[in-house]
């Protein structure tokens, strides 16, 4: 069910259905890591505002770190070529880590950063992501949580850019 808000933009997900979703995965990480600790690793830009909300719905000890990855710039498909732009601040070793993203498209990206934190030996890697194209798959990545899988369209809102415009939209939207 979509929703037309301007000639460029479609709802796909509404704030109220991420919201929900989001406190869904909360209480399913909440039970999968009980009695543990926490370090959620946000993959920065896109993740930020999914990390945010995910947080609050996990009832663990936790703490945060980002990494920055860039593969898109400011087209709407991504360039293949992962790019850090920020280190994690501190080491991972013996520590449940779970990186966040916001969509795991190509599988490119979330590939290549599971790689990098699993050589930081961390006692267990795992990945949430908010949405998932699997149109787009180029590589294989195992997605431990997930929100919604989306058709190969372009999404932003809710974090989500293109050309660093449109993340502060509360739903995630399509550009038509």
């Amino acid at each position: 069910m979509t929703e037309q808000t301007d000639p460029l933009r479609t709802v796909l997900f509404s704030a109220e259905r991420i919201g929900a979703r989001v406190r869904e995965l909360g209480q399913t990480i909440t039970n999968d890591y009980r009695g543990r600790s926490l370090l959620l690793v946000g993959v920065l830009k896109g993740s930020f505002i999914f990390l945010a909300d995910l947080c609050r719905h996990i009832d663990l000890p936790l703490s945060v770190e980002f990494l920055g990855v860039q593969s898109y710039g400011n087209a709407t498909v991504s360039s293949g070529v992962v790019r850090i732009t920020l280190d994690l601040g501190r080491g991972i070793q013996n520590e449940d880590v779970l990186i966040v993203e916001d969509i795991v498209d190509t599988g490119l990206t979330s590939h290549y950063l599971i790689e990098q934190i699993t050589a930081r030996r961390p006692r267990s890697v795992k990945l949430c992501s908010l949405l998932h194209k699997p149109a787009r798959a180029i590589r294989q990545v195992d997605i431990d949580y997930l929100g919604f899988t989306v058709d190969d369209v372009f999404v932003v809102g809710y974090g989500l850019d293109h050309a660093q415009k449109y993340r502060n939209l509360p739903d995630l939207c399509v550009i038509t």
